[in-house]
C-alpha cells in the first residue's frame, strides 16, 4: 500500500456500508483511506482476526477492537488511542443462555454452575458478568468459567476466579446443548453443530426484551461493545486523524439512518413494524457517539473490567481517547 494512505479495518454492518459503497463522506485530509472488511469471529472479504491483529500487532492504522480488549490495553500502556465512536452494541440479557435441565432459573442460579465463554476478556462475557453482579447480586467468583480462547491482551487474573480453558476446538453451542456447561455468555446465537440437539437451549431471560427495556430506563444507556482504536503511530503522523475519522463515521451513521425509510429494505418482511415499535420503546437515539453522551456507559464498563481483574488499576473515560476529541 501506499505509505501515505490510511487503513481502516471494521465489520459490515449497515452502519458501514457508506463505507464500502462510497456514500460516505470524507473530510479533507482522509482521502487516501483504504477500507478493510474484517472480521472477528468469522472470516470476510480481507480476512479476520480483526482484534488481536490491531491490538497485537498493530497492523492498522484504525481498526474495531473489543472494547474490553482495547481498556487493558490501555491499562497496560500499549501504544494506541481511540476516537469515541462505537460500532457495535449489545444488551447482555439476550446473549445469556442456558441448557433447558440445568435448573438455571434466574441469574442467582448461575452461583455453583458452569459458564461458559468465549473469553474472559470478550466485551460482551465483561458485560455480562457485570450486570448479573450488580444488578442481581451474583458472586462471580462462585461460578465455574470455561473459556473457548485465550484473551487478546494477555491479563493474570486474581486466583480466587475459578477459570479454566477448554479443549482445542470445543464447539459452545454443543457443549451447552448436551449438559457440558450448565450456560453461555455468548455475543452470538449458539447453534449446536451436532444433530439432535435442538431444543436444548433457551435464552436465561423469558423476555429479555423486556429487561433491556428495563435496562435502558435505569442506566440510560445500550451497552457499548466495539470502539474505534487508532495506532499512536499513524496520529503522530497525522494529528488530525481522530478527528477526521470521527466526521467519517458519522456521516456514514447518518447515510445508514436512512436505509430503514424504505419498508423493503431488509430482506425480513416484518422490519418496518419492528423499527416502529424500537421507536416507541426508545425514544432516545440508542446510537450515539462522543464523549459526553458515553460517559456513563464506559464508566460503569472501566468498573466492570476493574472488578473482574481485566485491568489493575482505575482509568478515566478520558483515558481511553485521543486529546482532540475529549470535547466530543
Amino acid at each position: 500500500m501506499p505509505a501515505d494512505m490510511t487503513t481502516l479495518a471494521i465489520e459490515r454492518y449497515d452502519r458501514h456500508f457508506p463505507f464500502f459503497d462510497g456514500t460516505v463522506s470524507l473530510p479533507p485530509g482522509l482521502k487516501d483511506l483504504k477500507v478493510l472488511q474484517l472480521g472477528q469471529e468469522t472470516m470476510l472479504r480481507d480476512g479476520g482476526h480483526r482484534h488481536s491483529r490491531m491490538l497485537k500487532d498493530g497492523e492498522f492504522d484504525a481498526a474495531e477492537t473489543s472494547l474490553s480488549s482495547y481498556v487493558a490495553a490501555k491499562a497496560k500502556g500499549l501504544p494506541f488511542t481511540a476516537i469515541p465512536v462505537f460500532p457495535r452494541r449489545l444488551f447482555s440479557q439476550g446473549q445469556m443462555f442456558v441448557n433447558v435441565d440445568s435448573g438455571i432459573e434466574t441469574p442467582a442460579d448461575l452461583e455453583g454452575k458452569t459458564v461458559g465463554l468465549q473469553s474472559f476478556q470478550t466485551t460482551l462475557a465483561v458485560l455480562a458478568k457485570g450486570d448479573v453482579a450488580l444488578d442481581h447480586g451474583v458472586d462471580l467468583r462462585a461460578v465455574k468459567w470455561r473459556l473457548r480462547n485465550a484473551d487478546t491482551v494477555k491479563v493474570e487474573y486474581d486466583p480466587a476466579f475459578d477459570i479454566e480453558k477448554l479443549p482445542d476446538g470445543a464447539d459452545l453451542g454443543t457443549l451447552l446443548a448436551e449438559g457440558g456447561i450448565d450456560a453461555l455468555f455468548y455475543s452470538r446465537t449458539p447453534v449446536p453443530k451436532k444433530p439432535g440437539l435442538e431444543g436444548r437451549i433457551r435464552r436465561l431471560h423469558a423476555d429479555p426484551r423486556a429487561e433491556e427495556k428495563k435496562y435502558v430506563a435505569r442506566h440510560g444507556y445500550w451497552p457499548i461493545m466495539h470502539i474505534v482504536a487508532l495506532n499512536d503511530r499513524s496520529v503522530e503522523k497525522n494529528p488530525e486523524l481522530p478527528m477526521q475519522l470521527m466526521a467519517a463515521f458519522d456521516d456514514a451513521m447518518k447515510v445508514a439512518h436512512t436505509y430503514l425509510n424504505d419498508p423493503n429494505w431488509s430482506r425480513l418482511a416484518w422490519t418496518k413494524y419492528i423499527k416502529e415499535e424500537e421507536d416507541a420503546a426508545f425514544p432516545q437515539s440508542l446510537w450515539t457517539s462522543g464523549v459526553a453522551a458515553n460517559r456513563a456507559n464506559l464508566d460503569c464498563f472501566i468498573g466492570y473490567a476493574l472488578d473482574q481483574g481485566s485491568i489493575d488499576h482505575r482509568l478515566a473515560v478520558e483515558d481511553l481517547f485521543h486529546p482532540s476529541v475529549h470535547n466530543t
